[in-house]
């Protein structure tokens, strides 16, 4: 996934930069936002999304299940609804899981480069 969790500083991210961090267009995360309640970004007086840290983790959780699990959106829907929290902390897991096997890939390599 190309999530970019680097932007930690800014409380507020625009579509663009959304659709960025996730390598997808905005008008996916637009259909998103209509097909999954708890993506709700704020919208400002001229109506431009505004998207919060809650709302890219949100994503986060949905990229996970439609693009790398291959659920389909009703899937992912109703497997949200059913449990959240058990479909957060199982991804959270895997996310972990998946860092530690790229940090040892790069402690190897740095092995046998020497």
């Amino acid at each position: 996934m190309a999530y970019n969790s680097n932007k930690d500083l800014k409380l507020y991210y625009s579509i663009g930069e959304v659709a960025a961090m996730f390598d997808v267009n905005e008008s996916l995360l637009r259909y998103w936002e209509k097909e999954f309640p708890i993506i709700k970004p704020r919208k400002n007086a001229r109506g431009t999304r505004q998207y919060r840290k809650e709302d890219l983790e949100n994503i986060k959780l949905i990229y996970h299940l439609v693009k790398e699990k291959g659920m389909t959106l009703p899937g992912a829907r109703q497997k949200l609804k059913d449990n959240k929290e058990k479909t957060v902390n199982t991804f959270e897991v895997v996310s972990r899981l998946n860092q530690i096997k790229e940090e040892l890939l790069n402690i190897r390599k740095e092995l046998d480069a020497e």
